[in-house]
């Protein structure tokens, strides 16, 4: 069944499906906060970059010429066709639940809960990193958390405090973004601006010291690594203000911003510091600021790039969190765990079972379950591109407030280009990794027949959303998206 709706029909379509209108201006008896475009944009660019810690390795697996190369050629090839899909998909499709809902309604709820499986779980996952990553930053003012249990109670005590921020609110949360990302960026703009007089274009164009073998396993990881994540934000599509015209615009500002905040302080570095490739690992930065401009520069580096990572992980969380509350909308999860705050409104469940997720992950070493998550997560993208081609073809006359300027033979060319890196991103990994993640897949294969199973057994409450055979799933996957009228619907 397929229900077509129009602009006019919008209060029919609500009666039809049973959802109240006050129902969607009022979330347990608290008005629903909309985000705005501004801590939209930073919440995209946290997810993508959250600034150019992290780019380093690609200087010294590759040289200067070949990282330059990298961050300004990339982002044509991968990121700008991520973020093309993202913006045309969650405007189409504006609920909570993102790339959950276009595979749901592209191929049904078998395939939207697998892809809500590889995504949540290596979404979780790296939110696991981030508060590792801000002791390890800070264990260098404060060497009691290198180690033991002082070291154990600071992951717990700031990935609660952090978690709880995300608790109070997606606007306040928005907002934080906004100041946490101006403050990080600020000392690579000092640094950039004082390296001028000391730079030398010649070293640009250097391919890396004699000796030195290029890594390019290395190399492209970098560079999809700190390019990635572009289709995240799509998961809070239904909390933002006007998402139709909202979302791209957004889109669009994040994407010029994570690249100026790539290229101008790799061109300011590798310019104006002499090449010793051994030295570009992570942190790297730090080091550079103190040979341009003296070590107060060099603490402030510091400092921003803790900001930074707080930053990733309210970004990522909400991601997690509000990509929770969809699938609870689809019927993927029980109805339950999309319960929101009765206080703030956020989806709380979502939020804990993130948390929890991460803090037991923190304590472990993961290089191969990190690995084999992004193994999934690069499965995730190919089943994304998938949905997006198969839904120009399944429904082309659906409405779209923003459309990808592509008849179907260059969106498959569009979306072809990075479908081959992410192959070689998977080819490229050992043995491990792929037992790994072919487990994880089974489980998520698993889950999906138990949920099915209790759904015929009545044994949880699910959103009648996610009812309905295959056939029906049209009609499901429009009432989890059903949000404010709006005119470009």
């Amino acid at each position: 069944m397929v229900m077509v709706v129009s602009p006019s029909s919008g209060s029919e379509t609500r009666d039809m499906i049973g959802v109240d209108e006050e129902e969607m201006v009022v979330g347990n008896g608290k008005e629903q906060h909309k985000l705005a475009i501004m801590p939209l944009i930073f919440l995209i660019y946290f997810e993508v970059a959250g600034g150019p810690y992290g780019e380093e390795p690609a200087v010294r697996s590759g040289g200067p010429l070949l990282a330059i190369l990298g961050f300004l050629v990339f982002p044509f090839i991968w990121s700008i066709p991520e973020a093309l899909v993202t913006a045309e998909l969650a405007t189409t499709f504006p609920g909570n639940g993102g790339f959950v809902i276009w595979a749901h309604e592209a191929f049904g709820p078998f395939w939207g809960s697998l892809m809500g499986f590889w995504k949540f779980l290596s979404g979780v996952i790296n939110l696991a990193s981030y508060p590792v990553l801000c002791i390890d930053y800070l264990k260098l003012v404060i060497p009691v958390l290198s180690s033991g249990f002082p070291r154990y109670v600071a992951i717990l005590m700031s990935t609660m405090m952090l978690s709880f921020l995300n608790y109070t609110g997606l606007s306040i949360v928005g907002y934080t973004s906004v100041i946490l990302g101006v403050i990080s960026l600020c000392p690579f703009i000092a640094m950039s601006l004082i390296s001028i007089p000391s730079i030398d274009p010649v070293r640009w164009f250097s391919l890396g010291e004699k000796g030195v073998k290029k890594d390019w396993r290395l190399f492209f990881n970098t560079l999809f690594w700190n390019l990635n994540f572009w289709d995240n934000a799509s998961t809070l599509a239904g909390e933002v203000e006007n998402p139709q015209k909202t979302f791209p615009k957004a889109l669009f500002s994040a994407g010029i911003l994570t690249c100026l905040g790539y290229l101008v302080p790799l061109l300011a570095v590798t310019g104006s510091v002499p090449l010793d490739q051994d030295k570009w690992v992570d942190g790297y930065f730090a080091d550079a600021a103190e040979i341009i401009a003296g070590k107060w520069l060099k603490i402030w580096m510091e400092l921003g790039s803790v900001l930074s990572v707080i930053g990733l992980f309210e970004a990522q969380l909400s991601s997690c969190a509000y990509q929770f509350l969809g699938m609870a909308d689809l019927g993927i999860v029980p109805k339950s765990f999309g319960v929101r705050s009765k206080w703030f409104n956020t989806p709380w469940v979502g939020i804990l079972v993130s948390m929890i997720i991460a803090l037991a992950i923190s304590y472990l070493n993961f290089t191969d379950i990190i690995s084999s998550v992004n193994f999934l997560y690069s499965l995730g993208m190919l089943l994304e591109f998938a949905s997006f081609l198969w839904l120009r073809r399944k429904m082309p006359a659906i409405k779209r407030p923003y459309r990808v300027p592509l008849e179907m033979l260059g969106l498959v060319v569009m979306c072809f280009i990075p479908s081959v890196f992410l192959i070689y991103v998977m080819v490229v990994a050992n043995a491990t990794v792929f037992f790994v993640s072919a487990m994880l897949t089974l489980l998520g294969i698993m889950w999906y027949f138990l949920m099915k199973f209790c759904k015929s057994y009545n044994w949880c409450t699910f959103s009648t959303t996610g009812q309905g055979s295959e056939e029906e799933h049209h009609l499901v996957t429009r009432q989890a998206t059903v949000g404010f009228p709006d005119d470009s619907r």
